[in-house]
């Protein structure tokens, strides 16, 4: 350290990210720059020092985003933090909209909702804590820093989730808040993205062998041949959907993944969790759908001689026939992969839930410097 950043003020932000799962991974990519943006966007004249923890605050589903900060400011204070900004995957309400972020100069913490961004959660929140954190520092009357030039409003045309600012100007205590009809569809495409679809999808190795198999098996009888003849193509369509949606039932219920409200969880809540739920596990067995599709046309091209299928059904045959055939294959072969889906293991299909959260083992706290390697819910 030169001479001169030695009397430059240290102002120390702390980062923290709960449940330690998703949200951490955003935080790491996000501490390895923070500093450098707050000096951009902040005070270039302050040395910012970036402290990145974990563990020690949980969201407690039962106290909303006043707990939340509550647990955050306790935590700000014990690491002798200036100010704390917390990224959290829990999806927030305030007035019956999502709340993409709140902040107190009172308690000097701040915290981020990352469904609430949308896709672009990493970019927005590159802007969005930079933001916040001036607003504390302006908001608390900090004198190491200079008074942020811009209103609180000003952050609803960086962000695009930011709809309006809502609470006490005053006194610091600021809610940005997006509308409730597209916020409430950034939310949903957030907390999918958050719940990482890609995870459940690995998950479910074991459904897609168990559906090959019976597509396989099924691709060999004459009577799904003819069936695929007889049926059009809405009836076909109505069949895969049903065939899905039995799946996605049936892995709910087999590993308990519905979230029930309750004293931890309220009833909203515990609707937005089942929501992502459902929503990841769609998007992850319409995947897997469509490489049982594609593995059961290959599959019909070299079992099924041309002149084989067409003595059957008693007329010439092309692609299409094929592509009808592995149609109602793959739909039919989604129950034998459901049963398959009971053998899966069950931290894989439970990460498909979004309420639960397993810790990675690699991650540790660094106040108290123990390693974190069981699994729990958030809360």
């Amino acid at each position: 350290m030169t001479r001169s950043e030695r009397h430059r003020p240290e102002i120390v932000v702390g980062l923290v990210a709960t449940p330690p799962d998703y949200p951490a991974r955003v935080a790491a990519r996000l501490t390895a720059e923070l500093a450098g943006r707050l000096a951009d966007r902040v005070d270039a004249d302050v040395r910012w020092t970036v402290r990145e923890g974990w563990g020690e605050v949980a969201p407690r589903r039962d106290g909303g985003v006043e707990a939340l900060l509550d647990d955050l400011a306790q935590r700000r204070a014990g690491d002798r933090w200036d100010v704390a900004i917390c990224l959290t995957d829990l999806p927030l309400h305030t007035e019956r909209a999502p709340l993409v972020a709140q902040s107190s100069a009172r308690r000097r913490v701040a915290v981020v909702s990352l469904p609430a961004l949308g896709l672009g959660q990493l970019r927005a929140a590159r802007v969005a804590v930079p933001d916040l954190v001036s607003r504390l520092l302006t908001d608390a009357s900090d004198q190491r820093v200079a008074p942020a030039g811009w209103a609180p409003g000003e952050m609803a045309s960086r962000i695009t989730a930011i709809h309006r600012v809502v609470g006490e100007a005053d006194a610091g205590e600021l809610r940005y808040v997006d509308s409730r009809l597209t916020g409430r569809v950034r939310l949903l495409t957030g907390m999918v993205k958050a719940n990482r679809p890609g995870r459940a999808l690995l998950g479910l190795s074991k459904l897609l062998v168990g559906a090959f198999g019976t597509a396989a098996f099924a691709l060999t009888t004459s009577t799904v041949w003819q069936m695929g003849e007889a049926l059009g193509g809405l009836r076909l369509a109505v069949i895969m959907i049903l065939g899905l949606a039995a799946l996605v039932a049936w892995l709910i219920i087999a590993h308990d993944l519905w979230e029930e409200p309750g004293r931890e969880t309220p009833p909203e809540l515990a609707r937005m969790f089942n929501l992502g739920t459902i929503l990841t596990l769609t998007l992850a067995t319409a995947v897997s759908y469509l490489v049982l599709f594609a593995g059961t046309v290959l599959a019909a091209a070299l079992l099924i001689d041309t002149s084989v299928l067409e003595q059957t059904l008693q007329r010439p045959v092309g692609i299409t026939d094929y592509l009808t055939l592995a149609w109602i294959t793959s739909s039919l072969a989604t129950v034998g992969g459901a049963i398959g889906s009971g053998l899966e293991n069950e931290e894989k299909v439970r990460a498909a839930a979004y309420g639960y959260h397993p810790e990675p083992g690699g991650w540790r706290d660094e106040s108290d410097g123990i390693s974190v390697g069981e699994d729990r819910t958030s809360g």
